[in-house]
């Protein structure tokens, strides 16, 4: 009969040691839940729908930027709504990196955030925010309606010395870019399925011009690229940083899956989307999403959904912000 006083052996103490780490994991995603604010903001989700809606009845693009959001904000660190603090004497904005350039449309956050506040004072955070938003983008791009858990807390502070640690750049390896989101939870077909965002809005020139100057990159269709210099006819766009092109020319604000069709036909932006068919670990899924658009919408909901929950903050580590672009005085 054991006594108060037997040690456990090895193996006991290893599999003690892994139910608290495993019992830890749950606690932490226990955190989040569907429905978190039924009973202290009931309409919260709605009046983001709403606002969501009436933004994109005005100005189309932010529905393309509450994706790009949930992306750059929920691959630093956690999804904390980081992305939407100003500059301070305290600290940079990680809005300055030239990992984020050309985000925009951070302005009306704060428009969704005024009638939150106005309904609901103090209950709603910029991180469920820049979530619900996103997953109301995806469905007025056309895409699928995607259930998302909320009760994520807004960080104190920016990660803007992180950022070039998790963001993947545009020209990174394959290989890398993988490992930056495996990091997060999201597999290779998830990565894959996320990278379909690029078939909404646009690109701008600064980052495609190294594949058209001074020579055409071969694996560009040849027609496609005389397409891109006439949307980006200078080698130095730096003084015209608004020049862009589109990934997809065909129904360029759905989000569909006709970008892995133009990719496998040498259509593709940037190196990161030409890389996804000449790599063989994403080839395959290329295939799959190019031949089933309900397929992709179900594997973008899918790791959207897993990039969304990604390390939330909780108690007191986090607070309620008041403005989405300072935090609390």
């Amino acid at each position: 009969m054991a006594t108060n006083n037997q040690q456990f052996s090895p193996s006991s103490r290893f599999i003690i040691l892994l139910l608290a780490l495993l019992f830890h994991i749950h606690y932490a995603k226990s955190d989040l839940q569907l429905n978190y604010y039924s009973q202290s903001c009931p309409r919260a989700e709605e009046i983001v729908k709403e606002q969501v809606i009436k933004l994109y009845h005005k100005h189309g693009n932010t529905a393309v930027s509450w994706i790009r959001n949930l992306f750059h904000d929920c691959m630093v660190k956690s999804c904390d709504a980081s992305i939407l603090l100003d500059t301070t004497k305290e600290q940079k904005s990680e809005k300055t990196s030239q990992r984020n350039f050309g985000m925009r449309n951070f302005k009306y956050i704060e428009t969704i955030k005024e009638a939150l506040e106005n309904e609901c004072p103090n209950t709603v955070s910029c991180a469920d925010i820049v979530v619900l938003s996103a997953r109301d983008g995806v469905v007025m791009l056309g895409g699928p309606h995607i259930e998302m858990k909320t009760g994520r807390r807004d960080s104190k502070g920016s990660y803007l010395t992180e950022v070039e640690n998790f963001i993947p750049n545009h020209n990174d390896s394959m290989s890398l870019v993988l490992s930056r989101f495996q990091s997060v939870g999201v597999d290779t077909e998830g990565t894959v399925a996320l990278l379909g965002a690029h078939t909404v809005g646009r690109v701008h020139c600064v980052n495609i011009v190294n594949r058209l100057y001074p020579t055409v990159d071969p694996t560009l269709d040849p027609n496609y690229a005389n397409y891109l210099k006439g949307r980006c006819p200078s080698p130095n766009p730096v003084l015209k940083a608004v020049e862009y092109a589109r990934n997809d020319r065909v129904t360029p604000m759905v989000l569909d899956n006709v970008y892995y069709k133009n990719i496998l036909s040498n259509k593709g932006l940037l190196i990161v989307d030409q890389q996804l068919v000449s790599d063989p670990t994403t080839y395959p899924f290329v295939e799959k999403f190019a031949n089933d658009n309900g397929y992709f919408h179900s594997q973008f909901a899918k790791a959207l959904i897993i990039l969304s929950e990604n390390s939330p903050i909780s108690g007191d580590k986090g607070e309620i912000r008041k403005v989405c672009r300072h935090v609390n005085k």
